[in-house]
């Protein structure tokens, strides 16, 4: 994958609100919806998405900006972590070789060891005066960034963990922004008889440019003409899963709202807010008739905002 910021267009130092508005602007742009009969809309849709769905979380921006995860959000194997040896005949621990992580650290005397007895050091180490011990070891931390569609319906997602370990991760349906899955066993390995420690996955869930989410509930502004609010009419609505006919009152305007049944999240609904676009003001024939039909058919939308 690209670089993100190359793909969205802004430099290194942009801030967020810079780095929203090209998104947006290439989103609309470029969305498959938008542009029918060009495959390769979709593609490119998917690339914006995914560098934006990098640079809009500050801490993986950060960390890509670090080189400690690559421009598809996955993370760069670090130096392999240190390895816990025992020198049993020294009656203690030997120096730690390779990289020190301070999460081990803090894991492994946080929770203290346990002593399980014996003499020899297989199956665990040795401490002072010949006594082995265990612990269980850390928890593997990762965020595995998905987008709306596939956290709304769920999805699957390879992710390789900061040891190298690759897992296979289910994402449930209608998972939220900032949830933890837990995957037991398979964080770090611990010492002697300790068992491994969990891989907690948090969930970044990449805004999308057409929906939004309210609980289960999902919201979409919808454009109609003139004409579609002022007589009705059926048109085509995207949803989660796919396309489906609406249809459009007649003596609709801007804001009304209408319900698409079961098509949110898992039980939820889809809200289609409508938002009517105005013809632009060079259309003298449409002037004319609405300079002939307004004062025989008077509305005075703003009565009684006096009394208010």
């Amino acid at each position: 994958m690209r670089d993100p910021y190359d793909i969205l267009g802004v430099q290194k130092g942009a801030d967020a609100a810079a780095i929203r508005a090209a998104y947006r602007k290439l989103a609309k742009r470029h969305h498959p919806d938008l542009n029918p009969g060009k495959p390769e809309a979709a593609e490119t849709f998917k690339e914006i998405s995914s560098a934006y769905e990098l640079l809009s979380d500050a801490d993986k921006r950060a960390r890509f900006d670090r080189g400690e995860i690559d421009a598809a959000g996955n993370e760069v194997p670090p130096q392999r972590p240190f390895y816990r040896d025992m020198d049993e005949s020294a009656g203690g621990w030997q120096r730690y070789h390779g990289h020190l992580d301070p999460e081990d650290l803090e894991s492994i005397f946080a929770r203290g060891f346990r002593p399980f007895g014996g003499g020899g050091a297989s199956g665990g180490g040795a401490g002072p005066g010949g006594q082995r011990f265990s612990a269980r070891g850390p928890d593997a931390h990762y965020t595995l960034t998905v987008g709306f569609l596939d956290a709304a319906n769920g999805t699957t997602r390879r992710i390789t963990l900061p040891e190298g370990k690759t897992l296979d991760v289910r994402i449930p349906a209608g998972v939220q922004d900032g949830q933890i899955i837990r995957l037991k066993g398979q964080g770090m390995p611990g010492l002697g008889s300790g068992g491994s420690g969990d891989a907690l996955v948090e969930i970044a869930v990449a805004p999308h440019p057409l929906f939004h989410r309210e609980g289960d509930d999902v919201i979409i502004e919808l454009p109609v003409t003139l004409q579609e609010a002022v007589v009705g009419a059926t048109v085509e609505v995207p949803t989660i899963k796919g396309k489906v006919r609406l249809a459009i009152p007649a003596g609709s305007g801007t804001g009304t709202r209408l319900r698409l049944r079961g098509r949110g999240i898992r039980e939820g609904h889809q809200f289609v807010h409508l938002h009517v676009v105005v013809p632009p003001g060079d259309e003298p024939e449409l002037a004319a008739f609405l300079r002939d039909w307004t004062p025989r058919n008077p509305i005075d939308p703003r009565a009684g905002l006096e009394d208010s």
